[in-house]
């Protein structure tokens, strides 16, 4: 178990823990169950520059293989989201003569397939092959390699300074994160900005979203950690914007030191963050004990509901998924299988408890009395799909912030 912190090098107390897990999204198949890879998922916060991060590390080639499963244009929400983040690059950042955009973590293309059809030189850094391959289907250019410092300089050398580096939820998931910054620093042109959109660790702690935490999410930002990160490699944090997505997200904007005038918001956020209580262990202690909380009314809902004779499925494998049937010991006998429209995902398991994901139209044919919503941060979109459900007197199980039926 890490107790040092991966940006500042400073003592990282162990706030909370989840017990044995699996990869978050190890989705496997039946006989793949005896080789599966389990590790002990802890967070901490660093006691110097306040950045919470998993304490443990599992290797990032195993994360993110040649089949990583997560596609991003599957939500409709997230296309609109990304497709309107490409539009504000192209009309405010990429004005110059020949502007260059590298996003890191391209996944399938679905943002920077707007800017390869306007013409503006970009590059997608996507380390997974499967996804990159659907992103160059597009009309993306794509390097097929993790980001970091030495990736940089090569791309610099071959293309020249970039005016936008951007990432969503993968700046997050990088352990090497310093390196990362390194990089950033190096390939960013003079007025350049690095644009990164990862669930708000606000929101994470408001919502109680423990399910957040897996083997993919190395880090939890704050304002306050994203500032003390970004002096710390000659950035600067120029803006905080809070978004709607993943229950709760925040895009920062870095910048060269003096280049830009921060917004009022980075402030705003910092003294609400320090009023909160943000930064400080005693809140993360608090947080943990809501989470066992949690777990006990979420296996006491469940048997109640089997002892009245009525079934429960999951509706939505991502993966969350994972950190939450493992940490509350919810198995096939409690959820019979999840549903879930990611093809990738269809005829394999739940890593860990090995709960069947099948198709969407497992749920259609034959509909419980309730469905577990593990896909809560798409809850309105779900919803406003599945009426059906609902018509025929289906309820809906959430646990965040609590445990409570629609």
């Amino acid at each position: 178990m890490q107790s040092s912190c991966r940006i500042c090098g400073g003592v990282v107390l162990k706030s909370i823990d989840l017990g044995q897990q699996p990869r978050g999204n190890g989705f496997l198949l039946p006989r793949d169950v005896e080789n599966e890879l389990t590790f002990h998922l802890t967070m901490g916060l660093c006691g110097s520059c306040t950045m919470a991060q998993l304490q443990g590390e599992v290797p990032q080639e195993l994360r993110y293989h040649d089949s990583y499963p997560y596609h991003a244009s599957v939500s409709a929400v997230h296309r609109e989201h990304f497709e309107g983040n490409a539009r504000y690059f192209l009309e405010h950042e990429l004005t110059g003569p020949d502007p260059f955009i590298v996003e890191i973590g391209s996944n399938d293309g679905v943002m920077l397939a707007t800017i390869a059809q306007a013409g503006v030189r970009h590059l997608g850094v996507e380390p997974s092959k499967e996804v990159a391959e659907l992103s160059m289907a597009r009309g993306v250019r794509v390097l097929s390699e993790f980001f970091d410092e030495t990736t940089a300089t090569k791309i610099r050398l071959e293309h020249g300074p970039a005016d936008v580096i951007f990432g969503a939820n993968c700046i997050a998931h990088i352990a090497h994160l310093a390196s990362v910054c390194r990089g950033v620093e190096s390939l960013l042109g003079p007025d350049g900005v690095f644009v990164f959109e990862e669930p708000y660790f606000g929101a994470v702690v408001d919502n109680t979203a423990f399910d957040m935490i897996y083997d993919e999410h190395s880090f939890y930002f704050a304002v306050r950690s994203i500032k003390a990160m970004a002096e710390r490699f000659g950035l600067e944090l120029v803006n905080a914007e809070p978004l709607p997505l993943h229950g709760g997200t925040m895009r920062y904007t870095l910048g060269r030191p003096g280049m830009r005038t921060p917004a009022p918001a980075v402030a705003e956020f910092l003294e609400e963050e320090r009023a909160r209580g943000l930064g400080e262990h005693e809140t993360l202690l608090r947080f943990s004990a809501r989470v066992e909380r949690i777990r006990d009314d979420l296996n006491a809902l469940l048997a109640r509901i089997r002892a009245e004779g009525h079934r429960v499925v999951g509706y939505g494998a991502p993966a969350k998924t994972t950190t939450v049937t493992n940490y509350c010991g919810i198995g096939p006998d409690q959820i019979p299988y999840v549903v879930d429209n990611t093809p990738a995902k269809q005829g394999r398991l739940v890593p860990g408890t090995h709960i069947p994901v099948l198709p969407p139209s497992a749920f259609h044919e034959d509909y419980p009395e309730y469905a577990l919503l593990f896909a809560w941060n798409h809850a309105e979109e779900i919803m406003a799909k599945e009426t059906a459900f609902r018509d025929r007197g289906g309820r809906w199980i959430l646990y965040v912030p609590d445990v409570h039926v629609l």
